[in-house]
């Protein structure tokens, strides 16, 4: 009896295995192959919704963005454009008959006007510096953009491409500079400032709105809107710093301006720190922003503030919610705002009453990346975990039933094993919880031991959210428990505690990472005796950190990561950044030596990987030079790897896949994995796909 039972169960269990045959394990070509959805755009009637699909090539480093529209109910989903070129941006006309959209099909990004009639594309705009974060004014006929000019062109494209192609192929390459900020992030300005174009779709004409020596918009970390038209087509309210200083100064105004050009009115210089992303309320009356308090302090807590467009006056309307308020929407009516927040490694959105400044759960706890309000009384969004990349989806505005409208990735995730996540709370500084993400690896036998990887997030006060990425399905994949925290400095658990990581770097941080690694270590399926540690930018600084401060970890991986903190300050080009976070400059302040890993070089044991690009003008890549040179030196094994064309960022096709192989490869070394898929000097050579087709 026994033996037919298990014969039984034997055939049953082969059965079941033919009808639903195992998954394979995530790899770096996997991640090439998640279909990325864009944030989804309502039209006025609520009828369709407009986004974007991009897809990679990752032997050929190439990415292909085209736009899709589908019903509002997720129906007939169709491409509105297949030449796989770069094209984003869509933006409905008012009558929701058309979109605009740019395309980089011929060149430098240019305006194109689509007509779902005809089913025809036409380019409109012919600009020589390209068209960037266009906006559609409510009477179709202007369009707004931002363009990096040479103030003395302004609107002028021709006098823009002679002065550019003089600075670019003349004999003389030089950069020359009379103020700080330069040069940002990854480009100098060579003369050039962003400034704010608006074109007449009916003459043809630009006209340069924000002439100056100025930045117009302000500089957004992440993107965001940097300005808008009023309801009645006449006026531009815009971001703006015109400051002595913007490179210590986060104060950032926002300017109104006629759309024709003429003098701009700042309506918020009452406030010394950063006022920005401005929307007209539909019936006109109001301008939303969102504002900061704390001059200096690129981390204080974003709010939503209301401009009386009749009486001047201002008023915060999120002041007692404890989080930063990130998108935000106007509902249809003008009687409520709804806005995305940070929140325990989530990104939900809220819906904050005007009457009475009563703030209401929409979404639940989701991480939205995206969103937009529907006048048929729908949210739609684009929502990720961290086992299932971002698709769109929709609710009702007043509650009710998720509904998934998009499913782009279903067959990769049919095929391949996305590994979900588990949450831990662990006690950490000042005996406050800190929010512990664990990714097991693919096949997880809980009965065996395997080795670790922590992960530590930058910013750093940012936090890592339940949302897609690739770190927790590549490592997965490889046989790593992956655990990334949001110890000290991270968002999403009010702002006291983002705070407290500002002039303490090294302190509570430290303190609460290294619990979450004794809490991580009596986990059965652990092997502690293997166990990495990696991060970026400020989890850079952490890797260099630990470099100085333990020696629990076999391996560390360090990116974009602050070796030398003094002499860091005096090449990175944000200084109201450092000036903040480490309480003044490096002559008046000891933190630059208290919690500079380069002081504490005796102690340096550990095998590091380190990585940087050398157009990261944030964390130049100098840090990575000296700490790398100090290695050498030492004898401790070590790898430096430098992304020529990439700043703070590598970029996703290029230069990723270098980066996770590279990974690989170092964790394979010291930690007992699989052995990375690619040579890394061979990829870095670009021999590794030669025979690809």
């Amino acid at each position: 009896m026994k033996r037919i039972l298990y014969l039984f169960v034997m055939v049953f269990l082969f059965t079941a295995e033919a009808a639903f045959p195992q998954k394979s394990a995530f790899t770096i070509a996997d991640l090439y192959k998640v279909r990325h959805v864009g944030t989804p755009v309502v039209s006025p009637d609520g009828m369709r919704v407009a986004f974007t699909v991009t897809d990679y090539d990752m032997p050929k480093g190439k990415s292909m963005t085209d736009i899709y529209v589908m019903n509002a109910d997720g129906s007939d989903v169709t491409p509105v454009t297949t030449d796989h070129k770069g094209n984003y941006d869509p933006i409905w006309t008012s009558d929701s008959k058309n979109l605009y959209y740019v395309s980089t099909a011929s060149g430098a990004p240019q305006m194109v006007h689509y007509s779902f009639a005809t089913g025809n594309s036409k380019q409109v705009t012919d600009f020589s510096m390209g068209v960037d974060a266009p906006v559609l004014s409510p009477n179709n006929k202007l369009i707004a953009f931002s363009a990096e000019v040479y103030p003395d062109c302004g609107a002028n494209s021709e006098c823009n491409a002679r002065n550019d192609s003089l600075s670019h192929n003349g004999p003389i390459q030089a950069y020359v500079a009379d103020h700080l900020l330069f040069r940002h992030w990854t480009q100098y300005a060579k003369g050039k400032y962003s400034h704010i174009i608006v074109f007449n779709t009916e003459t043809g004409k630009y006209t340069d709105v924000t002439p100056g020596k100025f930045v117009s918009p302000v500089f957004m970390l992440g993107g965001g809107v940097g300005y808008n038209f009023s309801p009645d087509s006449k006026e531009i309210c815009y971001a703006s710093k015109h400051v002595e200083h913007p490179e210590a100064s986060t104060n950032s105004d926002l300017f109104v301006v006629p759309v024709t050009g003429g003098e701009a009115k700042n309506i918020t210089k009452t406030n010394k720190a950063w006022d920005g992303w401005p929307i007209y309320s539909p019936d006109g009356k109001y301008i939303a922003y969102r504002t900061q308090s704390i001059p200096g302090y690129e981390s204080a807590k974003f709010n939503i503030a209301l401009y009386n467009r009749a009486t001047g006056e201002t008023k915060i309307i999120t002041k007692d919610f404890d989080n930063w308020v990130d998108d935000f929407k106007w509902a249809p009516n003008s009687k409520s705002i709804f806005f995305s927040a940070e929140q325990e490694g989530g990104e939900p959105v809220y819906m904050v009453d005007l009457a009475s400044d009563v703030i209401t759960p929409v979404s639940g706890q989701r991480s939205i990346y995206g969103f937009d309000v529907a006048s048929n009384g729908y949210l739609y969004y684009l929502a990720t975990t961290i086992d299932k990349p971002a698709e769109l989806f929709r609710m009702k505005t007043k509650g009710g039933t998720e509904e998934q409208l998009t499913n782009f990735n279903k067959e990769l995730l049919s095929k391949v094993d996305f590994r979900p996540a588990e949450k831990m709370w662990v006690t950490g500084a000042d005996n406050k919880q800190v929010q512990v993400f664990i990714v097991k690896p693919h096949n997880f036998d809980p009965s065996k031991k395997y080795p670790l990887i922590l992960n530590v997030h930058g910013g750093p006060q940012g936090q890592w959210m339940d949302s897609f990425r690739g770190d927790w399905q590549v490592y997965p994949g490889a046989g790593y428990v992956v655990a990334f925290a949001n110890p000290h400095g991270s968002t999403g658990r009010g702002q006291a505690y983002t705070r407290e990581i500002s002039g303490d770097w090294g302190g509570k941080p430290f303190e609460d990472l290294m619990k979450v690694t004794d809490a991580l270590t009596k986990l059965s399926y652990v092997d502690s005796t293997r166990m990495g540690a990696m991060g970026w930018s400020y989890g850079g600084y952490m890797m260099n950190w630990f470099q100085a401060k333990t020696k629990r970890f076999k391996c560390l991986a360090s990116m974009m990561g602050l070796y030398d903190l003094r002499s860091m300050w005096g090449a990175t080009e944000e200084l109201w950044f450092p000036n903040f976070d480490l309480k003044g400059q490096p002559w008046n302040s000891d933190l630059y030596k208290k919690f500079s890993p380069s002081e504490y070089v005796k102690n340096f044991a550990t095998p590091t990987l380190i990585i940087t690009g050398q157009k990261d003008f944030r964390v130049p890549y100098t840090q990575s030079i000296q700490y790398f040179s100090t290695l050498q030196t030492l004898g401790i094994p070590s790898r430096l790897i430098i992304f020529k064309n990439d700043g703070h960022w590598p970029n996703r096709v290029k230069s990723m896949p270098l980066y996770y192989d590279a990974h690989l490869d170092w964790f394979h070394k010291y930690l007992g994995g699989p052995a990375a898929p690619y040579d890394v000097h061979k990829m870095s050579l670009n021999q590794s796909f030669v025979n690809d087709k």
